[in-house]
């Protein structure tokens, strides 16, 4: 495997940390994130005025001579796999899809192959430029496999950074849209009881708690109020459904993006999604609520209701505005079409 040199001058007013001086300095065309550069410094793989230096937190001054070794990118150890993709945008430093329920994002012990990763590696066809040293899409957040939407991955390291931090930062936009059991309406006496639980201007529901992973079952999460990570969900109602309201259309929305924030979330206020096998997507309407046809449709829905239909953030590279909108799924205007019969 080659390897490429990279070499630059340290410009005036350095930051004090020779970590945060380099990742200042070095040319954008190097495609090198921070926590890569980080990792070739605590490597050896960077020179400064010809000696080795390994501490990130070393001094350095304006006009010292930078060199770094940086070997190519390496083949990903996943395997490319031609699968179909819906691809919404693409340029040379990032793609968006639109994926399919059914499809996990990235590999795993129990889903090895046939990912959206798979996927992407077999589109690009090697043309990466390489996440952390590997040719591998760079995945910034994740859709649970039963969700359908909306997903930005990038080419390269630069792309994933620029993505990462606004993702950290919490500046994208992201509005899922799904179906649940019942109506968070604000006039609900039961849900204004629900901690956690507040309302907006506008109807809006707002969920505030900490999530964390299920004490007994590993594949869930769990609501606290103590411990665990901070999450935010807003929800709207779009339409109800049924006499007397019991299934509703509502479009959400994160502050933070946390596991299964959604489903949990919307489980906890008592309006869990319809076909959410893990947070009780199997319940019981009102007998007179819906026709038969309706109840039908809503015992038998395969997944949980929920779309990732807008997703809007920075270009990493170019900073234009970009925004996607990913109509709902088959499966879930079918359901509509029967709920609003």
């Amino acid at each position: 495997m080659g390897s490429r040199r990279i070499e630059f001058v340290i410009a005036e007013n350095p930051p004090k940390r020779l970590d945060k001086a380099v990742s200042r300095d070095v040319p954008e065309e190097a495609s090198l994130s921070r926590t890569r550069l980080a990792r070739l410094i605590e490597e050896g793989a960077l020179t400064v005025d010809g000696a080795v230096v390994q501490d990130a937190k070393a001094r350095v001054e304006e006009g010292a001579q930078i060199a770094i070794e940086v070997e190519e990118a390496e083949d990903s150890h996943i395997g490319p796999e031609d699968i179909p993709l819906e691809i919404v945008f693409e340029d040379d430093d990032l793609i968006v899809i639109n994926k399919p329920a059914g499809m996990v994002v990235h590999p795993a012990p129990g889903s090895p192959s046939g990912t959206l990763v798979n996927a992407l590696l077999h589109h690009f066809g090697g043309n990466l430029s390489g996440v952390g040293g590997v040719k591998r899409p760079g995945i910034v957040h994740r859709i649970d496999k039963e969700t359908s939407g909306l997903l930005v991955a990038a080419k390269s390291d630069a792309a994933h950074q620029g993505l990462a931090s606004q993702f950290e930062k919490h500046t994208v936009e992201r509005y899922y849209q799904a179906i649940c059991y019942g109506v968070p309406d604000g006039n609900d006496p039961r849900l204004r009881g629900v901690k956690g639980a507040s309302f907006e201007p506008g109807n809006i529901l707002k969920l505030t708690t900490q999530l964390a992973r299920h004490k007994t079952d590993r594949q869930k999460q769990a609501v606290l109020f103590q411990g665990g990570r901070h999450a935010v969900t807003r929800a709207r109602i779009c339409e109800g459904f049924g006499s007397p309201a019991c299934a509703a259309l509502i479009e959400c929305w994160l502050e933070t993006g946390r596991t299964h924030q959604i489903r949990v979330h919307m489980a906890h206020a008592g309006h869990g999604l319809v076909g959410d096998p893990t947070y009780g997507g199997r319940r019981k309407l009102p007998a007179k609520a819906l026709n038969e046809a309706a109840q039908a449709a809503v015992r038998d829905f395969p997944r949980q209701a929920l779309h990732a239909a807008v997703l809007g953030f920075e270009h990493p590279i170019t900073g234009e505005s970009l925004r996607f909108e990913a109509p709902l799924p088959q499966d879930m205007a079918d359901l509509l079409v029967v709920l609003r019969q």
